[in-house]
């Protein structure tokens, strides 16, 4: 899938959410959510490598793009809790942190990895069983 057909899916999943692109924060969560699908040990330390890539992309400072991601999260937590909470698969007691949200959402639209990649695959794996 390419990177403007995976965007479309993070807006749909936005707007499903209860953020619009009227929000700033729209605009910095997905491409946020990108850079973590892309990369997923960046949700290790958000505001070193995730905050300020997008502020970059979006000529801002880290903070005004954790800002708006908080207030995207707000949103969401206000207008659909319940599949925020599907998403995350268990109940959420309280609001998720910012990175928390993007882990969540990250996960949500990530593939399931796969336990080998199919070129690993050798000609032994693929040979018939002989009979004894």
């Amino acid at each position: 899938m390419d990177r403007e057909h995976f965007l479309d899916d993070i807006y749909d999943l936005l707007y499903r959410l209860g953020v619009t692109a009227n929000y700033t924060g729209f605009f910095h969560i997905a491409h946020a959510v990108m850079l973590c699908v892309e990369q997923p040990d960046r949700l290790l330390l958000v505001t070193k490598w995730v905050y300020p890539e997008v502020a970059k992309a979006y000529g801002t400072n880290w903070k005004a793009v954790e800002r708006n991601i908080r207030t995207a999260g707000c949103i969401i937590w206000r207008e659909n809790q319940l599949l925020l909470e599907q998403l995350a698969r268990r109940p959420l007691t309280r609001r998720p942190s910012t990175a928390q949200l993007l882990a969540i959402l990250s996960s949500s639209l990530s593939p399931p990895p796969l336990l080998y990649a199919p070129e690993e695959a050798t000609a032994a794996d693929s040979a018939p069983l002989s009979e004894p």
